[in-house]
């Protein structure tokens, strides 16, 4: 996962990985960081007043672990559908805010992926 990543700082809109400052949604995926695209998701929208995280999207199921941050005030919604699949496939789904996501990240979990929310 994050082995070699150093999460540096953190504040609402605001994420410093390795030095490099980001102010968008990232994932990580086995080490590699990209930026969330979740123009999947935005039908659902309306449903939860915030573009949730859904299965539409292209999360990293490849892992034993799921970390999503949430947000700084911990408001991204997750859909149930990312839940079932996470069961279904034995993938270990971690929810916690950004702030605390990057906390357990920081440990450099084994087969850990994420992804960070960084506004609301």
């Amino acid at each position: 996962m994050a082995g070699s990543m150093r999460f540096e700082d953190f504040s609402f809109g605001f994420l410093q990985i390795d030095g490099v400052a980001y102010d968008y949604d990232v994932v990580i995926d086995r080490g590699e960081l990209r930026k969330r695209k979740k123009k999947a998701s935005k039908p659902f929208r309306d449903d939860f007043g915030h573009t949730p995280l859904s299965v539409e999207e292209n999360i990293p199921w490849k892992c034993r672990r799921l970390v999503i941050g949430t947000g700084a005030h911990g408001a991204l919604p997750v859909m149930k559908e990312v839940e079932r699949e996470a069961d279904r496939r034995g993938v270990e789904l971690v929810t916690l805010p950004t702030h605390e996501a990057i906390g357990l990240l920081s440990q450099r979990p084994r087969k850990t992926n994420a992804i960070l929310h960084v506004t609301c």
